[in-house]
């Protein structure tokens, strides 16, 4: 989908708004709801890519955008553009430390579907936090800084999300922009995850290659890896089957107790 075509998208949401706030409703109830995480480790990028999901799917008012404008210049860390991190981390700590503390909820919906997002920490002393942000998720997104690799905490959120019964994993590569969107790199990353996810009894996890700074692979497909023929973000969070593959506690799989 084109820059255009999302923006038209929201004007043609607009106009129902405006002409039949009941349709507009009914349109939204009749939604199904998708609750997930983003986890990781420190400076993996999962406030930005919120922020970012937010900014894609028109959920920032003018006088929002106008703030974040603003607040980028003055206390951003993108050297005056748009820190998409700001519109979630709104705790004064975190602004000043530049990390994420508490769990941070926020909501947004697509034509397809409605979500409910938590903004995980990813310090180790906050682990806890991140446990309670999975506690209620249907699916997982586990980023990874490119330039970086697979972490400890990559490793201690991912096999959390396992155990409390996330089954849905995405694995996202996150910064691919700063790496000049290197495959070979992506792929020796995903081959990395894709052993420890084996040793912890993870059997599928779904891999992709994204720059929440640059909204690669985000809402729109990135002209800059034609080698990536899968989903963007956003369209995987809008066609997941939650019914079949959700939330299922590890001891019912065990035990083959229903959900």
């Amino acid at each position: 989908m084109s820059d255009f075509a999302i923006q038209e998208s929201a004007y043609q949401t607009d106009a129902l708004i405006a002409e039949d706030i009941d349709a507009y409703l009914d349109q939204h109830r009749n939604k199904t709801m998708l609750r997930f995480i983003t986890c990781g480790s420190v400076d993996d990028g999962k406030s930005t890519l919120i922020g970012r999901l937010l900014y894609d799917s028109k959920m920032i008012f003018e006088d929002q955008l106008a703030a974040l404008e603003a607040d980028s210049k003055r206390v951003g860390t993108q050297g005056g553009e748009i820190d998409f991190a700001l519109l979630v981390d709104g705790l004064a700590a975190e602004r000043e430390q530049g990390i994420t503390i508490d769990v941070a909820y926020r909501f947004f919906s697509t034509e397809k579907r409605k979500f409910i997002v938590a903004d995980t920490p990813g310090h180790e002393q906050y682990t806890r936090n991140m446990v309670t942000g999975a506690s209620t998720a249907d699916l997982a997104v586990i980023l990874v800084d490119a330039r970086k690799g697979v972490l400890t905490q990559t490793k201690r959120h991912s096999y959390l999300a396992h155990l409390i019964g996330i089954r849905n994993l995405v694995l996202a590569v996150n910064k691919m922009d700063l790496i000049g969107y290197d495959q070979a790199r992506y792929d020796e990353i995903v081959g990395d995850y894709a052993a420890f996810a084996k040793s912890i009894g993870i059997s599928t996890f779904t891999p992709m290659p994204i720059s929440g700074f640059k909204g690669d692979n985000i809402s729109l497909r990135s002209e800059t890896m034609p080698w990536y023929s899968g989903p963007t973000l956003m369209e995987h969070l809008e066609a997941v089957d939650i019914d079949i593959d959700g939330f299922e506690m590890l001891h019912q799989r065990r035990a083959g107790i229903p959900r």
